[in-house]
């Protein structure tokens, strides 16, 4: 039972952690996109591109975080 909840916190941490990153790399992604002046269709490319790394990045923290947590 107490490894079901720390399977729980751990897949709760990953997707708040891909919900926040992938906002800030939407948020990220265009504000670059707009500054380097990306040509065309290409801005929605990079704004992709940067949305899904931020995701991944903060899921993948934020759910290292909840298992060092969860051994407590």
């Amino acid at each position: 039972m107490a490894r079901d909840g720390c399977l729980t916190r751990i897949v709760a941490g990953v997707a708040i952690g891909g919900a926040v990153g992938s906002a800030a790399g939407a948020v990220y992604g265009t504000y670059e996109a707009i500054r380097f002046k990306v040509p065309g269709l290409l801005k929605i490319r990079h704004i992709g591109q940067k949305t899904l790394g931020g995701a991944a990045v903060f899921g993948l923290f934020l759910g290292a975080g909840s298992l060092i947590h969860c051994g407590r």
